[in-house]
């Protein structure tokens, strides 16, 4: 049966969705304040990979005792800011109470696990389909490590994500500058996954695939959404700052501006913002052939059309409070740790920076499935680190969902429920 389907947000979540529906015959509009793809959006500027690895959460057993660090380091890579603190309290103790046991990782993981499978095959599709084929590659990433004992000092993370279906390549560090020469000798030993893959321009990506949403009949709304029209729990209509689009069915994929939406749907879902940063070096003088996490800058270092893109580091400040480029700074000073051929006297504008706002709950899973307060209203946001990888299996289960199909995987793990 066509139903009219209001897609809130035009990120990687919203845009594969929009397309998954327009696929099963649906009428879509999309409601977007920015522009697809712009600067605006987490989508924009995240760390460009395409990881079915990253099955690990955040929350780890015995990551209390960092938080006092957290708060004293504002450049550290993962920082409080003081005065938010109060507010964001219950978000984390709900954070450090997800990872307090090595069981409950790895639920975590084998819940991640299937959302993200098969990602880059996964959005190599829906590029293609976009007339964007090429920003999709699945050439593995490479984990690199000073020591073979700075990997095993992480065996939990690895033996979970090898329980969970990861495997990888491990290299010595003859093998480690072959597959990477420039890469600094302080890196003894590597991880290759070769499942692993990349999306070279995110920004660019998620426009296309709006404008192919649009090509297939789908109508963009460049307002903001803000809440619903809902009688005897039927949606009746979305709300926007103009009006009131009527509608069958809604998609919250509205990202770290889910949580009001979410509360009008019924419910009260803990999200936060994670403030990522990145430093795009417009001319590096090198180009790494493969994307490179380097495990002790918490940082992914990639190629993009635009330059070498540092990305990394989590700032827990809210929606409003200003950006701290030093930050982004930071991720620059340290690729030269990495990259010794890097130029060093970077010439002003040769270093563009950003700041964006992941959507996380403090479990490490997103939000999937429809409200508690309306069936018609389907939930899709709450991805963390994860949106893009995440983004094309999340647009299927969307339309599974408005469809009234079973979806093709279990979904339990990420009702709003459990909260």
């Amino acid at each position: 049966m066509t139903q009219h389907v209001v897609v809130i947000g035009a990120g990687i979540v919203g845009a594969a969705s929009a397309i998954e529906l327009l696929r099963d015959g649906h009428r879509v509009t999309i409601v977007e304040p920015g522009e697809p793809g712009g600067e605006q959006a987490a989508s924009y500027g995240n760390g460009t990979l395409l990881n079915p690895s990253s099955v690990i959460p955040m929350s780890s057993p015995g990551i209390w005792r960092k938080v006092p660090g957290w708060l004293a380091d504002p450049l550290g890579p993962l920082a409080i800011r003081w005065r938010y603190l109060p507010r964001l309290l219950p978000w984390l103790t709900r954070f450090l109470r997800a990872g307090d046991t090595e069981a409950k990782v790895a639920a975590t993981a084998r819940a991640l696990r299937p959302l993200l499978l098969d990602a880059p095959a996964r959005h190599r599709r829906l590029a293609e389909e976009a007339a964007v084929g090429e920003l999709i590659t699945r050439q593995g990433v490479l984990f690199v490590f000073p020591t073979r004992a700075d990997f095993t000092a992480e065996d939990h993370a690895w033996r979970v994500r090898r329980e969970t279906g990861v495997q990888w390549l491990e290299l010595s560090a003859d093998e480690l500058r072959q597959r990477e020469p420039g890469l600094d000798r302080r890196y003894t030993f590597g991880v290759l996954v070769e499942e692993n893959g990349q999306c070279h321009d995110p920004g660019a990506y998620v426009a296309a695939l709006v404008r192919h949403a649009a090509s297939l009949g789908a109508r963009l709304v460049q307002e903001r959404a803000n809440g619903f029209r809902i009688e005897n729990r039927r949606l009746r209509a979305v709300l926007t700052g103009t009006g009131e689009i009527a509608a069958d069915k809604a998609v919250i994929a509205a990202g770290a501006w889910s949580k009001v939406l979410a509360a009008a749907a019924g419910d009260r879902v803990p999200l936060e913002t994670e403030r990522g940063y990145h430093a795009v070096i417009t001319q590096p003088g090198i180009a790494p052939r493969y994307p490179v996490m380097p495990s002790d800058g918490k940082m992914a270092c990639v190629m993009t059309p635009q330059g070498l893109r540092l990305a990394g580091q989590v700032e827990l400040a809210g929606l409003d409070a200003a950006p701290n480029w030093r930050r982004a700074e930071v991720l620059r000073d340290f690729a030269r740790q990495v990259f010794p051929d890097l130029p060093h006297g970077l010439p002003e504008g040769a270093v563009k920076v950003w700041m964006g706002h992941r959507p996380s709950m403090p479990d490490g899973l997103p939000c999937i499935g429809p409200a508690s307060g309306c069936a018609d209203v389907v939930h899709a946001f709450g991805h963390g680190h994860v949106g893009l990888t995440a983004g094309a299996a999340t647009g299927r289960l969307v339309a599974d969902l408005v469809g009234g199909r079973q979806p093709e995987m279990d979904i339990g793990a990420y009702s709003a429920g459990r909260f």
